[in-house]
């Protein structure tokens, strides 16, 4: 990889387990109050604002607004829907459940080698608030943060990844962009950037159907963030 110089990553999948993260939190608020509920079933309906909202956002047809507030919008729809009582402080807390997610096994040690050698930083669709409360939550040893925020789009419009090339000063052939989604790898090497894929087959749970499998020509497949750093020398 001559001439790569920094490596940012995809956070939510790639690097955190953000489903089995936020079932154990909406279970803990489920017991606290006596709920029967199919959470499982609850956090999939909450998840599937994720990508209309954002794609809003990116055809102009919604003014720019935060992951966060996609995510409220739509989790006090659901609460209301299923008459489960819940107070402002309550919708606040499980909303910002999505800073306080595992990260998977191999990503600490795997980030701790590559900083070691390479600028490492997030390319999330996080609010910049969000990343930075991860980052301190999950231990993420970033070198700095960069969000959709920052380009106030969301990927894989091409801003946000111009915007990540802007803030770096680097050129595109000299940053690599690891993840877990097809789609994201795609609009990065678009834009001339390096890739890694990093399959994460457990993201969605046991019956996970997408990103399985590399899906382009990718400049590396790898099974977890330490193959990755050991694939770029560190």
């Amino acid at each position: 990889m001559t001439g790569l110089r920094a490596v940012l990553f995809d956070t939510y999948g790639t690097l955190v387990d953000w489903r089995s993260s936020l079932l154990d939190e909406l279970a803990a608020f489920g017991r606290a109050r006596g709920l029967a509920q199919d959470w499982v079933a609850f956090l999939a309906a909450w998840k599937a604002c994720y990508r209309p909202g954002m794609d809003a956002v990116n055809r102009d047809e919604a003014p720019w607004t935060t992951i966060e507030a996609i995510y409220e919008r739509r989790l006090v729809e659901l609460l209301r829907a299923r008459a489960i009582e819940a107070s402002p402080e309550d919708v606040q807390r499980l909303t910002r459940a999505w800073w306080r997610l595992r990260p998977w096994p191999d990503a600490l040690p795997g980030l701790a080698r590559l900083k070691m050698r390479y600028v490492i930083a997030p390319l999330s669709n996080a609010s910049f608030a969000g990343m930075v409360n991860l980052a301190k939550f999950a231990g993420l040893p970033w070198d700095c943060v960069i969000t959709a925020e920052n380009a106030r789009r969301y990927k894989p419009h091409a801003d946000v990844y111009r915007t990540a090339l802007g803030l770096l000063g680097l050129e595109a052939p000299e940053v690599m962009l690891a993840a877990a989604h097809n789609y994201d790898l795609a609009a990065a090497q678009a834009l001339g950037l390096r890739t890694a894929f990093v399959p994460r087959p457990l993201e969605y749970g046991p019956g996970q159907t997408t990103d399985l499998v590399a899906e382009g020509k990718w400049d590396a497949v790898v099974d977890s963030v330490e193959e990755l750093a050991a694939a770029l020398s560190c």
